[in-house]
């Protein structure tokens, strides 16, 4: 064996031995967290008095969303909660539970009303060592019924590893819902590329700076939907107008997928957010390249004439955004040629 070889024997033994002391970590804690939440519910149910009494659960479930929230963070608001309760509910007996499949994981799971299907896609799940949107994608997909239905069973199975990325053990760093139940700082700075994030920092200050009403709310601001989780970049609150301002920054082209995003993110907050007393939510998406700056507003149909009647008054228009957008980018492109 030459030296190479005798190297590259060492790298992947070591490699080996690495990847499968994460994937135990990832078990672990995903399984702890499983286990807990699978308690939760029991509690939450055997405070019922084991019946549906909606009234009294409502009640206990938004009390207990409150005091969790402060103690142990997002991830205990009253739809999760309801989901853990679901949760007992489905699976009863909690020697049945797989230390396989995540929280996220049941959570999509808990859709699926019939169980003999549901058991069939916790065993395709464990099988094929899904990912969380793989198992997403399936269920969406009518999987249950296309495989009954497929004369070759394992090109369907074969094809989702085609179409989304499988478990990785370093995602556990990356997963809301685990990082606060291990009591860490939920954060993204770290996936932000370097101008993103001096054009965030300048473009909160001009914002803040313009004087007409603009308070800061939060930056990487997180929301999850169907245990989805998205970020988005800045939130205002506009006290004169009355409503939240939400920013979206691209570097790079803006595509119709970035729309769609932000228009999903002005219905979030509509419905989920905003009080009756605000006004209707305004998104800015802002796309920022070496040679073309866009900036396009985002508002309900519904919300398109107060838009236009009243809020241009106070917001900056799209060339004072465009201009501030250029400067920085100018500014942050100078001082890393320097840097170079």
């Amino acid at each position: 064996m030459t030296k190479d070889e005798l190297d590259r024997s060492i790298y992947e033994s070591i490699k080996e031995v690495l990847t499968n002391a994460r994937e135990k970590a990832y078990k672990a804690v995903n399984f702890a967290m499983v286990e807990a939440y699978w308690n939760v519910g029991k509690l939450i149910v055997e405070a019922q008095d084991g019946n549906e009494r909606a009234e009294y659960g409502d009640y206990l479930i938004k009390s207990l969303s409150k005091e969790l929230k402060v103690e142990f963070g997002k991830g205990f608001t009253v739809t999760n909660l309801k989901y853990m309760r679901q949760f007992y509910l489905t699976f009863p007996n909690s020697h049945a539970l797989r230390d396989q499949l995540s929280w996220t994981h049941y959570r999509l799971l808990l859709k699926i009303e019939n169980e003999e299907i549901r058991n069939f896609y916790i065993e395709e799940c464990i099988g094929g060592n899904w990912s969380t949107r793989q198992l997403e994608r399936q269920i969406n997909t009518f999987y249950y019924q296309r495989i009954l239905a497929s004369q070759n069973k394992q090109i369907v199975r074969n094809e989702i590893n085609k179409l989304e990325k499988g478990i990785q053990a370093e995602d556990i760093i990356k997963d809301p819902f685990v990082l606060e139940f291990m009591g860490l700082t939920d954060h993204r700075d770290f996936t932000e590329i370097e101008v993103k994030k001096a054009l965030m920092d300048n473009l909160q200050k001009f914002l803040l700076e313009l004087g007409k009403g603009f308070s800061f709310v939060a930056r990487q601001k997180r929301i999850t939907a169907e245990g989805d989780h998205f970020y988005i970049d800045l939130v205002f609150y506009n006290y004169i107008l009355k409503c939240f301002i939400l920013i979206d920054l691209k570097v790079g082209k803006l595509s119709h997928q970035d729309i769609g995003q932000m228009d999903f993110y002005v219905r979030y907050f509509e419905k989920e957010i905003k009080s009756e007393s605000d006004n209707p939510t305004i998104g800015i998406i802002l796309s920022s390249e070496r040679n073309e700056t866009v900036v396009k507003y985002s508002v309900l149909e519904e919300s398109k004439q107060l838009f236009s009647a009243k809020y241009l008054s106070y917001l900056p228009t799209e060339e004072e955004l465009k201009k501030e957008l250029k400067r920085e980018r100018n500014l942050i492109e100078i001082e890393k040629s320097l840097q170079d």
